[in-house]
């Protein structure tokens, strides 16, 4: 009974499970500029180093004003404009939404 099970499975296709992936076009969405980043929680520390073991200099929350300068690997270098304070938080928090494409 188990042979008869395994059979239909090894008789597919393997073309018929890879799905077919269009290229992006140069057009529509993907010439937007992306999206700005955003708090995706309610607070995220704002640390002096990319290291979650670093002193914290303040918390930014979802309603400040904040700019990106620049990443490094999962950590995002921001300014707090409400507060004025800068520093490293984790782009597991803050990080830019995904822009959706309407064909």
């Amino acid at each position: 009974m188990l042979g008869a099970l395994a059979l239909p499975v090894l008789a597919a296709s393997p073309a018929a499970a890879v799905p077919i992936v269009k290229e992006a076009p140069t057009y529509g969405c993907y010439s937007q500029p992306p999206l700005p980043y955003k708090v995706h929680a309610k607070a995220v520390t704002i640390r002096s180093k990319a290291s979650s073991k670093s002193t914290a200099r303040g918390v930014l929350y979802k309603g400040h004003k904040f700019s990106v300068s620049k990443k490094s690997g999962n950590w995002v270098y921001i300014t707090d404009k409400t507060t004025g304070v800068k520093g490293w938080v984790s782009g597991t928090y803050v990080y830019r939404d995904v822009r959706m494409c309407l064909d």
